[in-house]
């Protein structure tokens, strides 16, 4: 049982601080004082295709609705999205981005993608593939737990 315990508290702690490392990271090289939450709501916004309530956003990245409220001001403030009412239901309002919020992303990308890629490289292709499966089924069952 002890064994157990330290194995997952190893786990965890390596989540964590390479959670910390990569965001400190990804902040230093993202454009115009863009914060992480501002790019992945762009980029979820951007890949979707279609609007999204301010409370789907919200559950999509596990957050409260008032975060998301905050990060969706800022974003609005900056011009890159759009916040209209829902016309079926005026208690509603629907999130979409704005040229300039692809634009936006779109140079985040662009900044990230080379550390992301020397990463990959650094770890190598085999290494990411074999961690994948594992990672990804821990975010499955933290996601069907919460």
């Amino acid at each position: 049982m002890r064994e157990h315990n330290a194995l997952a508290i190893s786990l965890f702690s390596e989540l964590l601080t390479a959670d910390q490392l990569v965001r400190n990271r990804l902040t230093r090289v993202l454009p115009d004082r863009m914060e992480i939450s501002h790019f992945s709501v762009l980029n979820h916004l951007a890949r979707g295709g279609s609007e999204k309530t301010p409370a789907q956003l919200a559950k999509s990245f596990h957050v409260t609705r008032g975060a998301m409220t905050n990060t969706l001001t800022k974003l609005e403030i900056a011009g890159y999205i759009h916040i209209r009412p829902d016309w079926d239901d005026a208690r509603r309002k629907l999130v979409s981005i704005s040229t300039a919020g692809r634009r936006a992303r779109d140079s985040a990308l662009d900044a990230i993608t080379p550390l992301i890629n020397e990463m990959v490289a650094e770890l190598g292709d085999d290494k990411v593939r074999a961690a994948l499966p594992v990672l990804r089924e821990l975010r499955v069952k933290l996601e069907s737990d919460g």
